[in-house]
């Protein structure tokens, strides 16, 4: 099923194209504009602007609380009569280390409060939590799909993985263009677009 979308596109394989080109441009624009300084650290709230600003030219729900339950491969995600109150609760959870960092991102990812477009919002968000509170940044060309994934999976129950694999990616480059545009492509990568490069988009005005 194609989720709904302003662009009345009705065919998966070209919704998902539009979608990558579309919202790696809007990615460049919120560093290259300084809006990702706008973003709330560590909230929904902030979050919530995150995936705004990449998805709002395609979905209607963007930003927006899921009103359904969704799962993925077999995992359940927290269900809507509970998640405003999961929202609640991490947006209450601490962050001054590295471990709390993790474990907070590790529930906002169990919420997974949107329709679409959870995973690419959420890491834009882990990295800012990182930025402002360890003064680092996580290098995502350094982590494997596969591991990543698998730790994510596993990460509710046992999140001694994801942490590992954040921990070994950490650098102090925390104002690098490429280290964020080359995150941006990997995290695309993860949920499996790999038609576009972030750098050889156009910016959205000119495209």
């Amino acid at each position: 099923m194609v989720l709904k979308n302003k662009l009345n596109i009705t065919q998966s394989s070209e919704l998902a194209r539009v979608e990558e080109k579309m919202t790696k441009q809007k990615a460049k624009e919120l560093y290259d504009s300084g809006d990702i300084e706008l973003a709330e650290v560590g909230t929904f709230k902030g979050l919530a602007y995150i995936h705004e600003y990449l998805f709002q030219d395609i979905y209607d729900f963007t930003g927006k609380i899921r009103d359904v339950n969704i799962s993925k491969g077999g995992f359940r995600f927290a269900p809507v009569m509970y998640l405003s109150a999961s929202l609640d609760y991490i947006d209450k959870m601490p962050q001054s280390t590295f471990d709390e960092i993790v474990e907070k991102y590790v529930e906002m990812n169990v919420a997974h409060p949107f329709c679409e477009g959870n995973g690419r919002s959420t890491r834009i968000w882990l990295d800012l939590i990182f930025k402002q509170e360890l003064h680092q940044v996580v290098d995502w060309s350094l982590i494997d799909k596969e591991d990543y994934l698998l730790a994510m999976e596993r990460s509710p129950i046992r999140d001694i993985e994801i942490k590992y694999l954040l921990k070994g990616a950490l650098t102090d480059a925390i104002d690098s263009r490429e280290i964020y545009t080359k995150g941006i492509d990997q995290s695309y990568y993860y949920e499996g677009y790999t038609t576009y490069t972030i750098e050889e988009l156009p910016d959205e005005d000119q495209s």
